[in-house]
């Protein structure tokens, strides 16, 4: 079984200049990601991607990562996700590979322990991929939107505004800590959300994701918490 975690680290940010190698807790941000892959028991390579040439020299500092250069047109503050997983396994040949975890920098509180827990919960359902997801602070078919005459109607409809709570479907939010897709299924659909795609609950600490400096201050405090 051979598992390739990608950890995806452009060098530009609006929120916070160079944010993937801000100093958070004593180490660049990209090394607690860096640090999770390296404990894990089930990853077997770990390769970064980046466009940034002093990222990837931070990446070099641990001999087993693989860095790999990305062209600047995945490195846009448009780019999406998935032509840069694309892009590393065209890199490194997808046929090596059984599965594939996306670790995310901003996720710095996400473990070894999870990832490995994810897994096995992946390798034993009948799926083909796995996103971590958090809980809600406020339910979205709650909410309301605007229409083309300027009036509020339901998102979903005109009931569930007003329907308690326990009413209503349980809904999560992806976290951005991991993801897992088979190869096989990634090269065929283009996405990590697959038509058999399970999920894998973790707590509102570890869900935080850091975007802005408030994120840093709100993650310090929680992080000796986790």
């Amino acid at each position: 079984m051979k598992v390739l975690a990608i950890i995806p680290a452009r060098g530009g940010s609006k929120g916070i200049p160079r944010k993937n190698v801000v100093n958070f807790l004593g180490k660049p941000l990209i090394q607690w990601s860096i640090e999770a892959a390296l404990k894990s028991k089930v990853i077997t390579d770990i390769a970064v991607s980046s466009d940034d040439d002093d990222i990837l020299q931070e990446a070099k500092k641990n001999d087993s990562i693989i860095a790999i250069k990305r062209p600047l047109e995945l490195a846009q503050d448009s780019s999406r996700t998935e032509p840069v997983l694309a892009h590393v396994l065209e890199t490194l040949k997808p046929e090596n590979y059984d599965y594939l975890i996306l670790l995310q920098p901003t996720s710095p509180l996400r473990t070894f322990e999870d990832i490995d827990l994810a897994f096995s919960i992946l390798k034993d359902a009948k799926a083909d991929s796995l996103i971590s997801v958090c809980s809600l602070g406020y339910h979205p078919y709650k909410s309301f939107k605007v229409d083309e005459n300027g009036f509020l109607e339901g998102i979903i409809n005109n009931d569930f505004p007003f329907s308690p709570r326990q009413e209503l479907p349980i809904t999560y939010r992806a976290n951005g800590a991991i993801y897992i897709i088979r190869i096989k299924s990634f090269l065929k659909n283009k996405s990590l959300l697959t038509d058999k795609t399970i999920h894998f609950k973790m707590n509102i600490e570890k869900s935080l994701d850091i975007d802005t400096e408030a994120d840093i201050i709100q993650i310090e405090q929680n992080a000796n918490n986790c």
